[in-house]
């Protein structure tokens, strides 16, 4: 699940985003201050609205992605039953951003620019990610996006194909980081070696 908060530019809403909802259907019920949304035709909740969200919950403060505690993932949980929902929020403490080491690096069938690599972002998991940065290859410590993070830009990271292919995350560059003075150059953003992979990496 994605928190994003952003009075400015959507107003007082808290937006909850469950699933991907790319080339679907959407529509929405709302009950009291808060709204469902969902795929017309499967009916599965893609997202969830909090209106009024700051008098709903106290320390509310962001603008774009924003990480909730115990207590106030407690008291959505709350709201909905009271409004008859059967959704629940649930708390996700992984960080979105994590260093990782490229362990292995190889062509992509099917494009010219592709590479599919095998990317270890420590505690034991290897994720297959996709990626079309020139300067990919193996060896190099890097900062990887995983499924469910919000990039600066709003994007949201999914698992998908690309030409054939599962990725499950990103690596990242230093100007889709947001990096202050980002190079212009197109390519990854390489970490010192001694970098220890696993890691929270704040954007």
């Amino acid at each position: 699940m994605i928190f994003s908060y952003n009075p400015q530019a959507v107003g007082d809403v808290l937006l909850i985003v469950v699933a991907d909802a790319a080339n679907q259907e959407v529509t929405a019920e709302r009950r009291g201050n808060i709204a469902r949304v969902f795929i017309k035709e499967t009916n599965q909740t893609v997202g969830i609205n909090f209106f009024n969200a700051s008098h709903l919950l106290e320390n509310l403060s962001g603008q774009g992605q924003v990480y909730l505690n115990k207590e106030q993932v407690q008291k959505l949980n709350e709201l909905l039953a009271a409004e008859g929902f059967c959704e629940k929020v649930q708390l996700d403490n992984q960080p979105d951003f994590v260093t990782g080491f490229v362990k292995s690096c190889k062509k992509h069938p099917d494009s010219n620019h592709l590479s599919i690599t095998q990317t270890d972002i420590g505690n034991g998991e290897l994720l297959q990610i996709v990626c079309g940065a020139p300067n990919i290859k193996a060896g190099l410590k890097v900062v990887v996006a995983r499924v469910g993070a919000m990039m600066p830009n709003g994007l949201i990271i999914w698992p998908g194909k690309l030409r054939g292919e599962e990725s499950h995350g990103m690596i990242c560059s230093a100007k889709e980081l947001g990096v202050p003075d980002a190079p212009t150059k197109k390519g990854i953003m390489e970490l010192p070696f001694d970098t220890e992979i696993g890691q929270a990496y704040s954007v």
